[in-house]
């Protein structure tokens, strides 16, 4: 019988601090570890913080994100917490510039992605779809887009994993996870707070949940950065809609939820 412990780690990640982000990171994986867990998910984001805006432009930064990344992994395996397979969202670069159609000026060498970690190693990758350019959004301008789903199979459950946007969107990712047959749907965030957000955030997640015949699992960053706040409010809805687990509002917090899939059971650890 499929059976899962999953943990979204609901942290608060600072824009540029990658050390002081890596030891947050590194102490919830040991936390999930602890209780259990056989898959820790962290937010859009959360080994660099969010939004990176022009960051994003930089070679030099990108490189530093990906070697930290790396260096991450390694030192997840070095501490004894290697069994437990991590998804951690950064930025990647750099790559070759993606030119405008309408300008011959280069544009973005990044990409939004979500690394998946075992065994002191990087052993997957996901880049973000849809990139939003309206609102308090300007990823488009600085992020190369995606194109491709990425399933993990873990204890007989087959995980499809996307990020943020790539849920509020029709077509894409989203609409290829039911013919992917996927029991859960991981969903990284950083998904910033406004009034009366949860009145069209909680119903997309069990809207996709219906759609797709799926659990859908959804993790949000929490804090503030300039003028944006994260609210976290992570929550885990079952194939039918229903709420199942829901983490706290704007505070760190580390959610552990049992799945059994094959009997669409799920339970707090």
């Amino acid at each position: 019988m499929p059976r899962l412990r999953l943990a979204l780690a609901q942290t608060n990640p600072i824009v540029g601090d990658l050390e002081g982000n890596s030891v947050a990171i590194i102490d919830a994986v040991r936390r999930a570890r602890d209780a259990g867990a056989d898959l820790v998910a962290f937010g859009e984001m959360a080994l660099s913080g969010y939004p990176i805006e022009d960051l994003a432009g930089r070679p030099s930064f990108l490189a530093a994100c990906r070697r930290r990344a790396a260096e991450l992994a390694a030192e997840l395996g070095e501490a004894g917490l290697g069994d437990v397979v991590v998804v951690l969202g950064h930025p990647d670069g750099p790559f070759e510039p993606r030119r405008f159609t309408t300008s011959n000026a280069p544009t973005a060498i990044a990409q939004n992605v979500a690394s998946v970690i075992q065994g002191g190693a990087i052993v997957a990758r996901y880049a973000k779809h849809h990139l939003p350019n309206y609102s308090v959004f300007d990823e488009y301008r600085i992020f190369i887009p995606g194109d491709e789903l990425l399933v993990l199979r873990m204890h007989g459950v087959d995980v499809a994993l996307i990020i943020c946007e790539d849920l509020w969107q029709d077509g894409g990712p989203v609409n290829r996870v039911a013919s992917a047959d996927a029991g859960l749907l991981l969903v990284i965030n950083a998904s910033p707070y406004e009034r009366d957000k949860n009145e069209v955030r909680l119903p997309l997640v069990t809207r996709r949940a219906v759609e797709n015949d799926t659990c859908v699992a959804y993790v949000n960053i929490v804090g503030g950065q300039d003028d944006l706040l994260f609210d976290g409010d992570s929550v885990v809805v079952d194939r039918h809609g229903r709420i199942v687990a829901r983490a706290p509002q704007f505070q760190p917090h580390l959610l552990v939820v049992d799945l059994d899939l094959e009997g669409d059971r799920t339970r707090t650890a």
